[in-house]
């Protein structure tokens, strides 16, 4: 079973960049598409930015498209989101997930991941 571990989160200032990380073990990310979410306490996940299995295919909602970039590396084993311009609306647990079905096309649907990880906090000050 696919085990995912995000890192990289940090407290920054409004305005800073930082980028996460989500390395997979127990078996390789190359037939998943992945998914980004980010999560505050007493609220549902809101999905964040999305890549195919072979990174041909992206998705990231209107509002932050532009700011949030997901990239892959499938040798590595591991999804990174990059994160600049960033805004204390950010704040959030973000985490990561594999999708079950269709790896070329990501969904934002977050009922049709699975395996996400413990997450990684990020804090945006003003």
């Amino acid at each position: 079973q696919m085990q995912l571990v995000a890192s990289g989160g940090g407290s920054v200032q409004a305005g800073d960049s930082l980028r996460l990380s989500c390395v997979a073990s127990g078996n390789s990310i190359s037939n998943y598409a992945m998914g980004w979410f980010r999560q505050v306490l007493g609220r549902e996940p809101v999905f964040v930015a999305g890549i195919s299995w072979n990174g041909a295919n992206t998705d990231y909602p209107d509002s932050l498209e532009g700011r949030f970039t997901i990239s892959r590396d499938n040798a590595k084993n591991t999804v990174y989101l990059d994160m600049n311009s960033l805004k204390p609306e950010d704040t959030a647990l973000y985490y990561c997930a594999a999708q079950l079905t269709s790896p070329s096309r990501p969904k934002r649907d977050r009922s049709g991941y699975a395996y996400a990880g413990p997450g990684t906090q990020v804090t945006v000050s003003s």
